[in-house]
Order: C-alpha cells, then sequence, then structure tokens
C-alpha cells in the first residue's frame, strides 16, 4: 500500500504538486491521471525516493522508501525507459539490478520470460526501440517481485498486442494482491485497466474515487441517431429540450434526452431513423469535463 499524505513539492516560486494526499490499495490498479503538468510524474518522483517533499509524507507499506533496506523486494517502478546503459545487453542490466539488491540470479531469467525479452536477452539496450525498452523497464520493476509496483506511462512506444499485453499484466498483477499505480494519457486503456482512480490538475487532488463511481458521475451519454430527415428530427428535439449537435455522416449526436425519448418524438412526429444508439459517457468525455479548468497549455481548433 502507498500512503500520500498531504504532499507538497515546489521548485522556485512553482509549486508542482500542493497537499497532495491518496492512498493506493493492495489488490486494485489505481490509475493517476491528470493533465501534463499536473504533477504525476514529480508525485512518483518521490514515493520512491528520487525528489524530496518540502512538505508532507509518503510512505510504502508503511516506511519510507529512504528506510527500505532491499528497495526492490518492496517497490517496483518504472518512471523512465531511457534509464539504461545502452552498451549493456538486457541480460546484464537487470543481472546488475538484481546483484545490487542482493537478488538471486534466477529472477532475471524469470522477468525477461515474463515480458517476452527472453529472446533479446544477449542483445544491447542502446538498439532497441521505445517498446523494447518499456518492456525491459517493467522487467526490472518485476525484479523484486514486489507487493507494491509503480508505472509511469508504460505503454508508451508500444503496439497493439503490447498495449493489450500491459493491460493483462497490471489486472493481473491486481488479482496476485499486489498494490498497482499506474498513469497514462491512453483513457481507453485506463478504463479497461484501473479499478479506482486519482485524478489532480496543477498539483491538487481532483478526484479519487472507483471507476465506477466515477463513471457514474459523467452522466448518461448521449444517443447517435439517424434520420431521413435529420433537420426535422434536430428541430423536434431541440424543441423539446434536448441538445443537438451534427455527428458524422449526416448523424446527429443528442444529449440531455434518452434513447427511448427521441425515438417516441420521431414517431409521434412520423419522422423514419435508421440507426438510434444510446452512448455512454467514455471515460476521456469524464476526465475532459473534469479536469476543464487545469489544462495548462490548449490548442485552438478551426
Amino acid at each position: 500500500m502507498i500512503e500520500v499524505r498531504n504532499l507538497t513539492k515546489r521548485y522556485g516560486p512553482l509549486t508542482v504538486v500542493d497537499d497532495l494526499s491518496f492512498t493506493v490499495q493492495a489488490g486494485q490498479v489505481t490509475g493517476f491521471l491528470g493533465p501534463n503538468g499536473a504533477g504525476k510524474t514529480t508525485t512518483m518522483r518521490m514515493i520512491v525516493g528520487l525528489a524530496a517533499p518540502d512538505r508532507g509524507s509518503v510512505t510504502v507499506s508503511g516506511r519510507r522508501y529512504a528506510d527500505i533496506a532491499v528497495p526492490l523486494s518492496e517497490v517496483g517502478a518504472l518512471l523512465d525507459a531511457g534509464a539504461v546503459h545502452g552498451g549493456r545487453t538486457a541480460y546484464d542490466h537487470l543481472w546488475a539490478l538484481a546483484a545490487s539488491n542482493g537478488l538471486p540470479r534466477r529472477r532475471v531469467g524469470e522477468v525477461l520470460a515474463r515480458t517476452g525479452m527472453a529472446s533479446v536477452a544477449a542483445k544491447r539496450a542502446g538498439g532497441f526501440s521505445l517498446g523494447m525498452r518499456q518492456r525491459l523497464g517493467i522487467a526490472a520493476a518485476l525484479l523484486g517481485d514486489p507487493r507494491v509496483l509503480i508505472f509511469d506511462e508504460p505503454v508508451n512506444g508500444l503496439d497493439p498486442e503490447g498495449i493489450r499485453w500491459v493491460r493483462e499484466l497490471m489486472r493481473s498483477l491486481a488479482a496476485e494482491g499486489r498494490a498497482v499505480l499506474v498513469s497514462s494519457h491512453l483513457m481507453s486503456e485506463m478504463a479497461q485497466t484501473a479499478d479506482h482512480l486519482v485524478v489532480i490538475g496543477r498539483g491538487r487532488l481532483i478526484a479519487d474515487t472507483s471507476m465506477s463511481e466515477f463513471m457514474r458521475s459523467a452522466g448518461e451519454g448521449t444517443v447517435h441517431v439517424r434520420a431521413a430527415d435529420p433537420g426535422a428530427l434536430a428541430l423536434r428535439l431541440s424543441a423539446a429540450g434536448a441538445g443537438v449537435r451534427e455527428g458524422l455522416e449526416s448523424s446527429l449526436v443528442v444529449s440531455g434526452m434518452t434513447a427511448g425519448d427521441v425515438g417516441r418524438i420521431a414517431a409521434y412526429h412520423g419522422l423514419a431513423l435508421s440507426e438510434l444508439t444510446p452512448q455512454r459517457a467514455s471515460l476521456e468525455d469524464a476526465f475532459m469535463e473534469l479536469t476543464a479548468g487545469s489544462v495548462d497549455y490548449q490548442g485552438v481548433t478551426s
């Protein structure tokens, strides 16, 4: 378990993490979400002692990271896939980590096999793609068979098969009773992976809730409609109080009204429909709405 209490970190006049508190429980995947610059990576660095907080505390299994005698046996972390000597082979990189933590050599082969890296164990890391470096970093995090795992953007550079593999790995690690904290900007993956969400913006906590509760708070979503006369249908739905906008290929996207209500209004006015599909609000939609006031860098769309 990870316990973050009133954590604050400043760099000069800038407060990067601001009085942040949350808990990562064992047996579940906690998604750590926030816009770019929200303070996620800085928080993870403070958890594993790579940055010192200005105020507050963070413990892993009840102890500060600095007080853990064999760190890899308690907490495994992937914060930077590039943090590997390019001249070392995958095997030698992991063996150096294992030896420095007093771990048995057999663990190197075990984690190489689990991460699909056994066939490239003798190749130098400098020639690896980003996806292969991500897998090597995950192997390093698993090396000490820790009960707590931290992953910062672990699917960067992975192909679809690799992304699915990471998703299944996170779920399996949680099922083994481990506490898993993972950050990602891929909302579709978080929706399929996380049990719990911690959302921050500009260093402050915005939400700390279960995935199911977070999605319930996102509302009913929208209804996608195709009609023989979309203009007439849009007028009727708008008059009934629905929000209506144009979708793809002459479809309508309706908010504030159920699919049943849309169908009844269309039938009453004799408007033929070829599609009537309710769409639940996505995690991406809910996240964007929740963090809209915490985004520092916004582009302009025409």
